[in-house]
């Protein structure tokens, strides 16, 4: 997932705006209590959400993937303050731990989040998002998209996380997983979509930044 040396790594978070307290605290019990602690932004990628989505100022988020709630407060941190951030996970044994961090700060009336499939709950929300963020099971990154790009007006964006998965996304076809295939389908066919314009960052694990024409 690391495409810089450590150094350099090093230098570039020293240059960047240190976490809260509360994301430093959420950061060090998903390393300790959580599985699978990489699946959490961290300090570096938090940064770039945050200002990313201060730089939008949004009145509604969607969030596809909630994990232990870090990402969906870095996103927060640009919400108007009579904005609406809609987080989506899969996973409710994390539920309690994510709202538990999420009323810790000002944006607990704003977040909302809603446990279950996310296939099957994007349709029911009636939200015209200014932007989304895309950071779940990897197979279905092409379905996200598809339910997620009528929910959004002109000139709002799509975060796409983990486009580069690892760097594998540049490995043979050949020896691909469904994973990567499933990423290298995504990452193609917003490239070639017409409705959007887009870059792909290579922060941590590739950003896709997509911006509805």
């Amino acid at each position: 997932m690391e495409f810089i040396s450590d150094d350099l790594a090093s230098y570039v978070e020293n240059h960047t705006n240190g976490e809260s307290a509360l994301l430093r605290k959420i950061n060090r019990e998903t390393h300790l209590e959580v599985l699978r602690p990489r699946m959490l932004s961290g300090h570096l990628q938090g940064r770039v959400l945050s200002i990313l989505s201060k730089m939008i100022s949004p009145t509604y988020i969607l969030e596809i993937g909630t994990y232990t709630g870090y990402s969906a407060l870095c996103l927060a941190e640009g919400l108007k303050k009579n904005g609406k951030l809609i987080t989506i996970d899969s996973n409710r044994e994390l539920e309690a731990r994510a709202k538990s961090y999420f009323d810790e700060t000002d944006f607990k009336d704003q977040i909302v989040l809603k446990i279950g499939n996310a296939l099957e709950i994007i349709p029911s929300l009636n939200e015209s998002f200014d932007l989304i963020f895309i950071d779940a099971d990897k197979t279905n990154y092409l379905n996200y998209y598809n339910l997620v790009i009528e929910k959004l007006a002109s000139g709002a964006f799509i975060i796409a996380d983990n486009v580069l998965w690892s760097g594998k996304v540049v490995q043979s076809l050949d020896t691909a997983d469904e994973d990567t295939k499933a990423l290298l389908e995504f990452n193609n066919l917003v490239q070639n979509d017409k409705r959007v314009e887009n870059v792909l960052f290579p922060i941590r694990d590739g950003l896709m930044i997509i911006r509805k024409i």
